[in-house]
């Protein structure tokens, strides 16, 4: 059964939420996905076998929250996730799957003591800017002033409709331009063949952000969604790595 929460900004937000002991596993999905996915269903099945406090939502505009997706931007998303996060209490461990990876960073800047460790799936810091308006060329760029919108190919389905409000707002929420500290424990995994997120991406959030734990596992031969019978064991082995401090923290 999927639950809804209204935001202080009025958008209705579809969540599921399996209570057990924490910290609580918070997952954050990628860009056009929703909580329906591979990923974010395997995590919430783990948390039933082990007991553990899993939360998987649907930011605006995605799945069965509300909104059209084309009217959304990273704030918009960011905002949800905080909404969220205020369904439960205690410390979190968030684990962002591409876009989510960039929403997990601002929400650990943002709410740092709610955050004892974070997983990062193919994290696309940024990727508004680095990704999209720096690949535009000439005329997507003068197509996305004069319409306020451009449509991109996607190998996931119908084209993506990128707006100038989705270009535009993502300046105000970059990371990778602005001290980053992250006061716990952190894992990224990405696949190196992984044709949404580079190596190089991931080796520059790995430089730019500080903390006292942080580590890049590449796996071979794995793509963006990260999903095959291989990759979904490797991400509850750094859910259980990041949370082995807050755990020893509590008296285990």
């Amino acid at each position: 059964m999927v639950d809804t929460l209204v935001t202080s900004q009025g958008r209705e937000i579809a969540y599921h939420l399996t209570v057990g002991r924490g910290p609580t596993v918070v997952f954050l999905g990628g860009f056009k996905s929703d909580m329906t996915g591979t990923k974010a269903v395997f995590l919430e099945n783990w948390a039933v076998e082990t007991g553990r406090a899993f939360l998987r939502f649907d930011y605006s505009g995605h799945g069965e929250s509300s909104g059209a997706f084309e009217d959304g931007c990273i704030g918009d998303w960011y905002e949800d996730a905080c909404a969220a996060l205020s369904l439960i209490d205690g410390p979190v461990v968030l684990v962002g799957s591409s876009m989510g990876g960039w929403i997990s960073l601002l929400v650990a800047r943002a709410m740092p003591e709610r955050v004892v460790g974070l997983v990062g799936i193919a994290a696309a810091p940024d990727f508004t800017e680095d990704g999209f308006w720096a690949g535009f060329d000439a005329a997507q760029r003068a197509e996305l002033e004069r319409e306020g919108r451009v449509a991109l190919p996607s190998e996931y389905g119908d084209p993506y409709i990128i707006t100038k409000r989705l270009i535009e707002e993502g300046r105000e929420r970059l990371v990778l331009r602005s001290a980053l500290r992250l006061n716990f424990t952190v894992r990224f995994l990405l696949g190196t063949a992984d044709t949404s997120v580079s190596v190089e991406v991931a080796l520059r959030l790995l430089d730019h952000a500080d903390s006292p734990d942080m580590r890049l596992t590449l796996v071979d031969g794995a793509d963006h969604s990260f999903s095959s019978d291989v990759c979904l064991p490797m991400v509850v082995a750094a859910i259980d790595d990041v949370s082995a401090p807050a755990a020893g923290g509590e008296g285990g």
